[in-house]
């Protein structure tokens, strides 16, 4: 019997891009998260979290990466984008990215703490907000989860 690989799906290898921005993140003793915002298939930014790095209490990798493409496109809209986050954003990050109009925000682990995007509060899919996302859970979620346990692992 020939073997056959399954093909790596658009989620799965946008996920594996944030999930070795998270590593690195661990690599300068910040938590390991990471975002990749995508449009038409293409990476226009990449963030990790820098609070540890920057000392900036802001400097979640949501909002590095959004940051990093509102400098790039010259523009704070992120219409027509994809968010790929290894954790589910926070309340600040989720802000963030509804007020950058994002469209999708695909999410590897949840946040059952502090989670805005489905466990503690819904404000991506809040009605009564100025913009509304469609979510995608559960890519990556075993190797965003492990990260976040090794990391914190490892500070015990």
């Amino acid at each position: 019997m020939v073997g056959y690989a399954r093909q790596m799906s658009d989620d799965e290898r946008f996920m594996r891009e944030a999930l070795a921005a998270a590593a690195f993140a661990a690599t300068h003793d910040d938590v390991p998260v990471g975002c990749v915002l995508v449009r038409d298939d293409e990476v226009i930014a990449v963030g990790e979290n820098r609070r540890e790095v920057d000392a900036d209490p802001t400097a979640h990798a949501e909002v590095v990466a959004l940051r990093r493409a509102a400098l790039a496109q010259s523009r704070w809209r992120m219409d027509g984008v994809t968010a790929y986050v290894t954790l589910e954003p926070c309340v600040m990050c989720a802000g963030a990215l509804l007020n950058a109009r994002v469209e999708r925000v695909v999410i590897g682990a949840l946040d059952e703490k502090a989670g805005a995007v489905g466990s503690r509060y819904n404000l991506l899919s809040d009605p009564r907000l100025l913009h509304e996302a469609r979510l995608t859970y559960d890519v990556g979620v075993e190797e965003s989860a492990a990260l976040l346990r090794a990391f914190f692992e490892s500070r015990r």
